[in-house]
């Protein structure tokens, strides 16, 4: 499935242990835009399906297209309406970077892990020595227990900033 949001977990959990240095958002939108390629080679029925933004050069591709499209935004808010929703206008650019970073590059990592056809080091090398590092099951629950934390993270943050306003 292109778009998995088994990736969002570990975002969860970074975001979770220092929201003001990763952006969630960011991270997602990093995952998201890579896996565009999986659903564009899904709808063209090509193999492979992990290719160019499935390598580490690709990923620092994506991770700079996401800084630009989200300085982009800005720049379009500041002169036209565009909703702030999950207040992304409020984020500085460092935080933003770091979470497109980690984003791309955890993406390669964990796909490499669960997949057979991507090449993270291509095109210096075909090698994948991540591939079946631990079972699929264990990569997902891995994944769904980082998104717990991170939540779990969060949440009690939130408790805490609440109980310092009364």
């Amino acid at each position: 499935m292109p778009i998995t949001p088994f990736h969002f977990g570990l975002g969860a959990a970074l975001h979770g242990a220092a929201p003001k240095t990763v952006s969630f958002l960011s991270f997602c939108a990093a995952n998201v835009l890579i896996d565009l390629e999986v659903l564009y080679k899904l709808m063209q029925r090509q193999h492979p399906l992990h290719a160019f933004f499935h390598t580490y050069i690709g990923a620092t591709l994506v991770m700079i297209a996401t800084i630009c499209l989200f300085m982009g935004m800005r720049w379009f808010a500041a002169r036209f309406w565009l909703p702030d929703l999950l207040s992304w206008r409020s984020l500085a650019i460092k935080p933003v970077a770091l979470g497109a970073g980690l984003g791309a590059y955890t993406h390669i990592v964990l796909d490499s892990i669960m997949h057979t056809d991507i090449r993270p080091f291509a095109p210096f090398s075909e090698a994948n020595g991540l591939h079946g590092l631990i079972s699929l099951t264990g990569l997902h629950l891995l994944c769904m227990g980082l998104g717990l934390f991170g939540l779990a993270a969060l949440s009690l943050r939130r408790l805490r900033a609440k109980g310092d306003k009364t």
